[in-house]
């Protein structure tokens, strides 16, 4: 029963296994979710999917297979034609003329009526069988009408397409669970979560098991046929120290808010025995800034960090690697600070050679650069340092790397 549908599911990239899919079966031979589709939706999501990463894929599984369902996020095909082909009528102004979308929804923009709004987007839809671009009251894209995509109404309900205001209170054919991506770009809150689970690199102290324990007990109480068990472990003690080198300026100012959300989670984490942080512009020299603006005078020497910072350190280098490649290997050049004699690679190796266990996050990582010419610097760099691209999957496999000495 439903096997095309575990077919799809495999072709979206989702990992069922065997056992829940005859566990899934199991469920419907004992009628759990009735007759009603939404609690097999429920159901199977729960059983099938393992991470709320996958969320997406199930969906469109879902949708393709169960292709004749009532969806109201699913776009027909003539909405698709009035909102993507070229053909532009408008003689629908002719036969009816309806309230002014624009004026409707600023005037109740404090409580928007929904409900009118929506009854206003079924009369356009029984009337409506041609595509508009513009004007105020049918579906269509640009112009002040509450209904299509890439408009400047102050709500509504979009349909597909770009936002025009980022106020529609509804939109259809829209993808849900884009932010459970793991291989987008990180927010604050991804941030804090990656670094808690530094926490189990932390040394055990000790002393007595004061700590409750989540995956002890619930693992005890399982063995137990469900009777609540307690379980405590000892506390652990911070014990990784980390130094951030942040490069700043130039090609790395669009990702300065990523960067920065970066910085704010480390801040404020708790699960770090010591925590520096400095700067650099395209590649580390003899020096690295105490601020991002890289003021001369305003840093410390790389050998001071040498003899300060024990080969303990974690290094986490954040760059996006955009440097000629005379910034990389020229000894004489002065590129935002001094070389002492080095070029910037001869000063990379010897970060490498003091710090056991550095890693380099870039937001912009090109997983062919070594064929590429022009991307001589980064192909260099990756060669020298592991190196992942600066997102949810890439800091977690970055982070397992860094904490995994044999894997350096």
């Amino acid at each position: 029963m439903f096997t095309p549908f575990f077919y799809i599911l495999k072709a979206k990239g989702l990992d069922v296994s065997t056992t829940e899919w005859l566990t899934l079966m199991d469920a419907l031979d004992k009628e759990l979710c009735g007759a009603s589709l939404t609690n097999f939706y429920y159901m199977a999501r729960m059983i099938l999917v393992n991470s709320e990463t996958d969320f997406d894929k199930f969906d469109k599984a879902f949708l393709e297979y169960f292709k004749g369902i009532k969806a109201t996020d699913k776009l027909p095909a003539k909405y698709k034609r009035w909102l993507e082909t070229e053909e532009q009528e408008n003689e629908l102004n002719r036969l009816m003329k309806p309230e002014d979308d624009y004026n409707y929804l600023m005037q109740n923009k404090d409580d928007k009526d929904k409900k009118k709004v929506e009854e206003m987007f079924r009369e356009r839809k029984a009337q409506q069988n041609t595509r508009h671009d513009g004007g105020n009251q049918w579906i269509g894209t640009n112009g002040t009408s509450a209904f299509g995509h890439s408009g400047k109404a102050p709500g509504g309900i979009r349909m597909s397409g770009k936002t025009g205001m980022q106020s529609a209170f509804a939109v259809i054919d829209e993808e849900r669970y884009r932010d459970w991506r793991i291989d987008k770009a990180l927010n604050y809150r991804q941030f804090q979560v990656a670094f808690r689970r530094l926490r189990q690199y932390s040394s055990r102290l000790d002393v007595p098991k004061t700590e409750f324990d989540l995956d002890k007990t619930v693992d005890k109480t399982c063995d137990n046929g469900g009777y609540l068990s307690i379980e405590y472990s000892q506390p652990r003690k911070n014990t990784v120290k980390l130094l951030l080198l942040f490069d700043s300026g130039g090609t790395m100012i669009p990702y300065m808010h990523l960067c920065n959300n970066l910085f704010k989670a480390v801040d404020k984490a708790n699960h770090f025995k010591d925590v520096k942080t400095y700067y650099f512009h395209n590649c580390i020299y003899s020096h690295v800034y105490k601020t991002p603006e890289c003021e001369d005078g305003d840093w410390v020497s790389s050998d001071w960090l040498f003899r300060n910072l024990d080969a303990d350190y974690k290094v986490v280098v954040v760059g996006d690697m955009q440097m000629a490649p005379e910034e990389l290997y020229d000894k004489d050049g002065n590129y935002r600070g001094p070389n002492d004699g080095f070029s910037g690679y001869e000063w990379l190796k010897l970060y490498k050679k003091h710090f056991k266990r550095i890693v380099w996050l870039n937001p912009a990582k090109h997983d062919y650069a070594k064929l590429m010419d022009w991307m001589q610097a980064e192909a260099a760099i990756q060669d020298l340092f592991p190196t992942y691209k600066l997102s949810v999957k890439g800091l977690n496999d970055a982070i397992k790397k860094l904490m995994n000495p044999a894997a350096l």
